[in-house]
């Protein structure tokens, strides 16, 4: 059973530096926010099921780049919603994206697959990555993510993402309105 907690854990033995360090950054800024410890979640099937314990809509997450492999950017949007290339392209007006290589998520944001959360842009002290925020988001009172670790999950109130949390990692954003398809038009 899967259970939410307030805070960091209590124990933090065996728990990386990259996880302790979101702890301490939301520490830091006084977010309050509520944390569950579960399985590894590498699919949105297994995020569904922790959506439901931690009683928020845990992004999905995307890191994407340009055919050069000079401009990167993270998604935010909701896991329900179906995503294609071309619909954030031209929302950007970047002729091309595509999924950057795991070598520049490690690089950047220190975090590997299935990890991939806003938090890791507290990673990117030289800003290469461009955080963009699906307006879908943006509706609901709290967002869940990753706290760089797919283990774990936090949420907190998207006001504090949005107000305190994106401006101390030194980012900005960008919101898009991105469709959402029925089922047989993907």
């Amino acid at each position: 059973m899967l259970e939410l907690e307030n805070g960091r854990p209590k124990n933090l033995t065996g728990r990386p530096d990259k996880e302790i360090r979101t702890y301490d950054l939301l520490d830091k800024l006084g977010i309050e926010y509520k944390r569950i410890d579960h399985e590894e979640a590498m699919t949105m099937e297994v995020c569904e099921e922790i959506d439901k314990a931690l009683q928020a809509t845990i992004c999905k997450n995307l890191f994407l780049c340009n055919r050069q492999e000079t401009d990167f950017y993270l998604l935010m949007m909701p896991g329900d919603k179906k995503f294609k290339t071309k619909d954030l392209s031209k929302a950007l007006g970047v002729s091309r994206l595509s999924f950057a290589k795991e070598e520049y998520m490690l690089q950047f944001l220190d975090i590997t697959p299935g990890s991939v959360s806003v938090m890791g842009l507290m990673n990117d002290k030289e800003q290469k990555v461009r955080l963009v925020i699906d307006e879908d988001v943006l509706e609901g009172a709290e967002v869940g993510c990753h706290p760089c670790i797919n283990t774990s999950s936090i949420k907190f109130a998207t006001k504090d993402l949005l107000e305190k949390i994106i401006p101390a990692m030194n980012h900005d954003y960008t919101v898009v309105s991105l469709p959402r398809y029925r089922e047989e038009e993907f």
